[in-house]
């Protein structure tokens, strides 16, 4: 679906829906140009339109690109990519993708599905004439200054889940907590992938080293690539703090195995001189030195029970002196 946003040279700003406008712009207008879902008959209208490139358009019909920034001969063609977290939880974390053409007088953006800062940003733009003035790289800011800005609020979900894994790992560790762990692991490994290369675009517009992009809207970007840069940060102390999550988790459970290691060597050293005593008076014998007709003998039966008991209360009060309990 086409979404275009006009700013005419009067003053006046137009919103329709189609494809009567899309095209490049009369001299002193700016034109933005929104297509959501694109197929490949709408692609090829946007390349014919606005003679752009047959491999940005091959891109742009290509989910998962890697956030780029190329200049082609009349525009900057760019990638960029944001999460989103619906309702605060991690199972609905949601990956966007952004392509963008910037040109002479107009903006042209594809994405696949919805985006929430297209659609404020679509709102804000038909409300305020005045950013026809500003150009239409400063409008590719406050879309991508919005994707950039939801990364945050998910990030902040992260941090909470993390606290939550570490609190149940240093109270009592279980399994469940390791694949919450390794899932939460998995999160932030791709939002390293995806946002990290993306400063390099940043830096790249912030250096205003492009015609596209004014002195005035390249300290806007310079903006995004601080916010990318904090993010990056971020991203590598939850790393991080998983890595000291998991260390901790695995030191847990062998402390805990150590301890019923502990235990049960305990028991088999206090089963050892009892299994001694019961295997020396089971012997096939009628007679020993000193106690003839032993097996019939009820004064050695007694006192070779009180020494199955005596024996391990000996060795608890051992195992307790030498610190072993």
């Amino acid at each position: 679906m086409f979404r275009v946003v006009q700013f005419d040279a009067d003053g006046g700003v137009s919103s329709v829906t189609g494809s009567e406008l899309v095209g490049p712009p009369p001299p002193g207008h700016l034109r933005w140009v929104d297509l959501e879902g694109p197929d490949d008959a709408q692609l090829e209208l946007l390349r014919q339109a606005f003679d752009f490139h047959p491999l940005a358009i091959e891109d742009c019909a290509h989910h998962d690109q890697r956030p780029k920034l190329e200049a082609y001969r009349d525009c900057l063609f760019l990638v960029t990519q944001g999460f989103v977290c619906a309702e605060d939880k991690l199972e609905n974390l949601k990956f966007n993708e952004l392509h963008a053409f910037l040109g002479d007088g107009y903006l042209v953006t594809v994405h696949r599905d919805p985006m929430t800062a297209i659609d404020t940003v679509v709102r804000r733009a038909s409300a305020d004439p005045n950013l026809r003035e500003r150009g239409p790289a400063f409008l590719y800011y406050l879309i991508v200054d919005r994707i950039v800005d939801d990364n945050f609020p998910v990030l902040d979900t992260i941090a909470d889940e993390i606290d939550d894994i570490e609190e149940a790992v240093w109270l009592e560790p279980q399994r469940r907590e390791l694949e919450r762990l390794f899932a939460v692991k998995r999160q932030l490994l791709l939002m390293r992938r995806v946002l990290s290369p993306q400063r390099d675009v940043f830096s790249y517009l912030s250096k205003r080293i492009d015609r596209h992009v004014d002195e005035s809207t390249a300290f806007y970007f310079r903006d995004v690539y601080d916010h990318l840069t904090r993010i990056h940060e971020a991203l590598e102390v939850h790393r991080d703090l998983l890595s000291n999550a998991q260390e901790a988790y695995m030191s847990a459970v062998s402390n805990r195995t150590n301890e019923v290691m502990k235990y049960l060597t305990l028991m088999s050293a206090i089963f050892l001189p009892l299994s001694f005593v019961v295997g020396f008076f089971g012997q096939n014998f009628r007679d020993l030195p000193g106690f003839p007709d032993w097996v019939g003998s009820d004064p050695l039966m007694w006192g070779v029970l009180g020494l199955c008991f005596a024996t391990p209360i000996a060795m608890l009060a051992l195992f307790r002196h030498k610190r072993w309990l």
